[in-house]
């Protein structure tokens, strides 16, 4: 009998110690994503230039995407607009952004029309293509321009599907991967406001 409770003790010593190792771990993990502060500066469709500090006080819901997108950047501002009218009077207190990876094909075709078309309250931001480059690597995403034929100009992108949360102060809270229903992101929010 003393042996079987000196075995379980020795074997609770690991578990415990394996299990602090991971809460410190994730601990550390939260405060490093908390210091990460992604930055853009960027024209909406009127050529004011919009940076993250405008919006302080605000929530930010940000999605890299373009208008010719055929999937995904569609779903997506379906599920921001879907977000932005269940969120009721709360919904002052976030500001949706669509920043575009094919700038000058975007503002060609309409990209405040095009968002509006989702909901009158998605800002959308197109740069030159350095400004553009500074906010992909402020956010740690990627695009790149394909060939494809069958598209106007003969070409499509090729981007980051996520939709990235940024907290009332400009730091980096979470992303939400592609397809996250829009009554979880909600309720997310919620919590947060």
């Amino acid at each position: 009998m003393l042996k079987t409770i000196r075995v379980a003790l020795w074997m609770t010593v690991p578990v415990a110690l394996i299990g602090s190792s991971v809460m410190l771990w994730r601990a550390d993990q939260h405060e490093q994503v908390a210091a990460f502060q992604p930055a853009f500066s960027l024209p909406d469709d009127s050529g004011a230039i919009r940076t993250a500090g405008e919006f302080e006080g605000k929530h930010l819901l940000v999605f890299f995407g373009f208008t010719n997108c055929p999937d995904i950047c569609p779903t997506t501002m379906s599920e921001v607009a879907q977000v932005m009218e269940d969120l009721g009077p709360d919904a002052d207190e976030v500001q949706p952004l669509f920043i575009s990876v094919d700038p000058v094909r975007d503002r060609e075709s309409g990209l405040s029309e095009y968002l509006a078309a989702f909901h009158p309250s998605i800002l959308g931001l197109a740069g030159d293509e350095a400004a553009t480059q500074a906010a992909v690597e402020s956010f740690k995403v990627f695009y790149d321009q394909e060939n494809d034929a069958s598209q106007p100009g003969g070409y499509t992108m090729s981007h980051s599907s996520s939709l990235f949360l940024l907290g009332p102060r400009g730091d980096w809270l979470r992303q939400y991967t592609y397809g996250t229903p829009a009554d979880d992101i909600t309720a997310d929010l919620k919590e947060r406001l």
